[in-house]
């Protein structure tokens, strides 16, 4: 029986094994600080741990209700919101005369693919909450 356990600040992917009168455990794989089942992770536990067999789909409903987001309190919610604010602190610090002086184009392009990619990422994202739902929306269906 594998299941999804939080040790410190990271969530790991374990797996119960009797032998003889004992249970151990047995260590699949670190997910860590989000509980999230990549295809990476299914496809690390099945080449480590051929003869395991595991219900993937419902090892990734577990992840997904490991995460509490209507507690603001909560660390996952913090951490969130933390990282949200640096993220938007470090980008107000990026100019387009910065990345110019870099000695290498790679450098710039791969900027302006990640930036297109949280772009396309934050404009789902926003959908997502302004789709008239609740609180989130206003009178015409927008996040405030």
């Amino acid at each position: 029986m594998a299941f999804v356990r939080r040790k410190g600040n990271s969530f790991y992917l374990v797996h119960n094994v009797r032998r003889g009168e004992k249970v151990q455990q047995l260590h699949l794989a670190r997910l860590g600080q989000r509980a999230r089942i990549t295809e990476e992770v299914v496809k690390e536990v099945s080449k480590k741990h051929p003869f395991v067999e595991l219900n993937w789909r419902a090892l990734r409903e577990q992840c997904n209700q490991s995460v509490d987001l209507a507690d603001p309190q909560s660390p996952e919610v913090q951490r969130l919101v933390s990282s949200l604010r640096t993220l938007n602190l470090e980008l107000a610090d990026v100019f387009p005369s910065l990345v110019r002086f870099s000695d290498s184009s790679t450098v710039a392009r791969e900027l302006l693919v990640q930036l297109r990619l949280l772009q396309s990422t934050i404009q789902v994202k926003l959908e997502q909450f302004g789709r008239g739902r609740g609180r989130y929306s206003g009178p015409q269906g927008r996040v405030r």
